[in-house]
């Protein structure tokens, strides 16, 4: 385990293919993707997405602690990633949220945007295969865990696209909803499944419920100050977007989000593990000491929340005060 194995490539086309598709399922996906939306298309999508894709990659990585099903043997398969080789396989996460951001987004915008259906039907179905192919191609799952992964994804769709409304009008207007956001998940990830060694995913489960939890948040304190939102009635791009303008004002958002993502969550990342390597008497590099419950959970939680919330509220901010509103 850890061991990289040597292998030969054959053909180029899949190869990169699938690592591509891969890199779908990561972490520069969603931090690249789901702030763009909100920035970029509409808040209540967004909204939604993000809450679905929290509450899915949770019961996802649960769910591999709780049922410690193995990932292929390699030998016989070839592994081509090494980091979450430590993780259990069933469900695949991947698969999970794959299905659960494009169906959602097809969900969310179908009745808000001008365009196909059916184009949008077969967008979400082939971004979900991609990704749900790619982790049959890179030896990180068997089938059944991915086709476990795309059903449990459609069956919390599934359950949760009812009470949409419900949710997100209370995560605008209860005065609870920003304690909730943080205890809630903060309890969820102290208390998460223990296992014999060190497991990356509940670091990764903390990393996303701190980001969905920073993200509610700021969703929150932007409807109670009337933070301008864009809607498909006051801010439609439409399909594809037609002019240069829009194109031009569109990157600058993105670029000038993700660069102010990035330095928040370097920032924080430097000045949470400062604290508790105080704290703890460790240094910063010591990766025995930040994987350590006391240590992970608020590091990964404070981090990431911050960088939620610095997509939802302070980069808005920024975009309305450079003109790009």
């Amino acid at each position: 385990q850890g061991c990289a194995q040597k292998y030969i490539v054959k053909n180029y086309f899949y190869y990169y293919l699938f690592k591509f598709s891969a890199a779908l399922g990561e972490e520069i996906f969603y931090i690249t993707f789901l702030p763009f939306t909100y920035w970029n298309i509409d808040h209540s999508v967004s909204r939604r997405m993000i809450i679905i894709w929290s509450i899915v990659m949770y019961i996802g990585q649960v769910s591999k602690d709780i049922l410690k099903w193995p990932r292929p043997l390699s030998p016989p398969v070839v592994k081509l990633e090494m980091r979450t080789d430590a993780e259990y396989g069933m469900p695949s996460t991947h698969a999970m949220a794959a299905t659960a951001i494009s169906f959602s987004f097809l969900i969310a915008t179908m009745n808000q945007y001008k365009y196909p259906f059916e184009l949008g039907l077969v967008a979400a179905f082939v971004f979900s295969t991609l990704v749900c192919l790619s982790r049959l191609y890179t030896g990180m799952h068997t089938v059944l865990d991915v086709i476990g992964g795309a059903l449990i994804s459609a069956v919390l769709l599934v359950l949760l696209y009812p009470a949409w409304d419900v949710i997100d009008h209370l995560l605008l207007t209860s005065p609870f909803c920003p304690l909730l956001s943080i205890v809630v998940p903060l309890v969820l990830c102290y208390n998460y499944p223990k296992l014999d060694y060190y497991s990356p995913t509940r670091g990764d489960t903390t990393t996303i419920l701190g980001a969905g939890a920073g993200a509610t948040v700021g969703f929150w304190l932007n409807n109670q100050y009337a933070a301008p939102a864009f809607t498909s009635e006051d801010f439609q791009l439409g399909f594809p977007l037609i002019t240069s303008k829009i194109v031009v004002v569109v990157l600058a958002r993105f670029f000038i989000g993700i660069f102010v993502i990035l330095l928040t969550r370097q920032l924080m990342k430097s000045v949470v593990l400062g604290m508790l390597g105080y704290r703890y008497k460790f240094p910063i590099g010591d990766l025995e000491a930040r994987r350590r419950l006391e240590v992970e959970v608020p590091y990964k939680f404070i981090t990431y929340s911050s960088v939620g919330f610095s997509a939802t509220v302070i980069v808005p901010l920024l975009h309305k005060l450079l003109g790009l509103m």
